[in-house]
């Protein structure tokens, strides 16, 4: 890990990293674990309670509308008043909803709690992406942000297995298997947000384990930085009327298109090619291609960083998760889908740390408050459309080629647009 800050003091990047970034990527670990173990749940939560798969799409993008609503404000909150308060609040808010998923009793009560859960949840993974720009220079931040992005692939890796170990507790002490599920992984953020409360630095200023020479050499990093960037944007106001902000809103939109076009359905997928094979069976099966993806983000991430090139990275990697998720559309045997799956993790994870240094490198203080959190929660709103999509193709046609088209179509639309981003986007 400590090779991403190759190049710059050693002793303080090694520091930083391995304080800071294990913690990090655990709290984002529990944080997609509740926000996709409703994958898993489905497998039995639609027919205990009634639900279709157009219902099920569109409940489960309920998530998006709220964090949507609430992403910029919590945002700029968090600026004011400190990451360590505000995470730690945005824990425990998610963590008593996501077990309060066990009451679901119908499509009503299912979209409701989706929409609480996504409102409970803005602001954490863009103030997360925040709070990194405080610590990590703009040089390095691809690489840095792929090993923290890890943490969505790894929570698959983690997720898929454990959700169908719960289920197996179907019908302890009266509780189907999918509650079960949700109570546990509910209970995870709440604890977890007690000791971002007592352990989180806000500011490099403010680590003990850093001396006062080491956190003024980070902060004199990053105040030489902007300053050989001109172009930077500090204020909301003006990163609102930049051009950039709206354009990589776009292209992120369509990234999260394949994302959550992805995370939502493989289990269901695999299901579908796969039948008669257990609930275990499939959560251990849809692992596979996260740990694809795993690898591919820290990849990608180093090597763009070393070239110092995010758009065509990101182009790259949308090319080829739209083969992938073609290629799925398509596909009826269990090999042929699977080895599809992973194709499309490949491109789908492995845009996402390019993404975010380029969207990151020309905002700073409000501005990047603001400014992520807006693309972040347009982002957000594919998640929203994908999972609804997907959905209505599947009830209309009896098969998921339709709706995964659409998925294939948003990434190619993404490749083309990043390659509009002009060379301010290099680093």
């Amino acid at each position: 890990m400590t090779e991403v800050l190759e190049g710059v003091d050693a002793r303080v990047a090694r520091k930083v990293l391995w304080r800071l970034m294990p913690f990090l990527c655990l709290l984002f670990i529990v944080n997609y674990l509740d926000r996709t173990n409703v994958a898993m749940a489905k497998l039995r939560m639609s027919g205990d309670v009634g639900l279709s798969e157009t219902i099920y799409g569109l409940g489960t993008g309920l998530f998006f509308i709220g964090y949507f609503i609430f992403e910029v404000p919590s945002n700029l909150i968090m600026e004011r008043v400190g990451a360590r308060r505000w995470i730690a609040r945005i824990m425990l808010s998610w963590g008593v909803v996501s077990a309060g998923m066990m009451f679901v009793r119908g499509p009503a009560s299912f979209g409701a709690l989706r929409f609480l859960l996504g409102a409970a949840e803005a602001g954490f993974f863009p103030g997360i992406v925040l709070f990194l720009t405080y610590w990590v220079p703009a040089r390095r931040r691809a690489a840095v942000m792929a090993w923290f992005l890890t943490s969505t692939a790894t929570s698959g890796i983690i997720g898929n297995p454990l959700a169908g170990a719960l289920m197996k507790l179907d019908g302890a002490r009266g509780l189907h298997g999918w509650q079960w599920l949700f109570l546990v992984e509910g209970a995870l953020p709440v604890v977890m947000g007690v000791v971002v409360w007592k352990i989180l630095p806000d500011r490099p200023a403010e680590a003990r384990w850093l001396s006062a020479e080491e956190a003024a050499w980070i902060n004199e990093e990053l105040r030489g930085e902007r300053q050989e960037h001109p172009g930077h944007v500090a204020e909301l106001r003006a990163a609102i009327r930049d051009g950039r902000l709206w354009l990589l809103s776009g292209i992120y939109f369509m990234i999260i298109m394949g994302l959550y076009g992805f995370v939502y359905w493989v289990p269901t997928i695999i299901k579908s090619v796969s039948p008669g094979v257990t609930d275990v069976k499939i959560g251990l099966l849809a692992a596979i291609p996260y740990v694809v993806g795993a690898v591919t983000m820290v990849v990608v991430g180093k090597h763009s960083d070393h070239t110092e090139e995010r758009r065509w990275h990101v182009a790259a990697c949308c090319a080829i998760a739209a083969a992938g998720v073609m290629m799925v559309a398509w596909g009826t045997s269990h090999g042929f889908v699977m080895g599809a799956l992973c194709v499309a993790a490949v491109g789908i994870f492995g845009s996402l740390g390019p993404f975010w240094a380029l969207a990151t490198h020309f905002l700073r203080g409000s501005a990047a408050a603001g400014g992520i959190a807006i693309v972040n929660s347009i982002g957000a709103l594919a998640g929203f459309v994908a999972p609804f999509v997907i959905g209505w193709a599947k009830d209309a046609t009896g098969r998921f080629t339709g709706g995964l088209l659409v998925v294939a179509g948003a990434l190619v639309c993404g490749a083309a647009l990043v390659l509009m981003v002009g060379e301010y986007g290099r680093s």
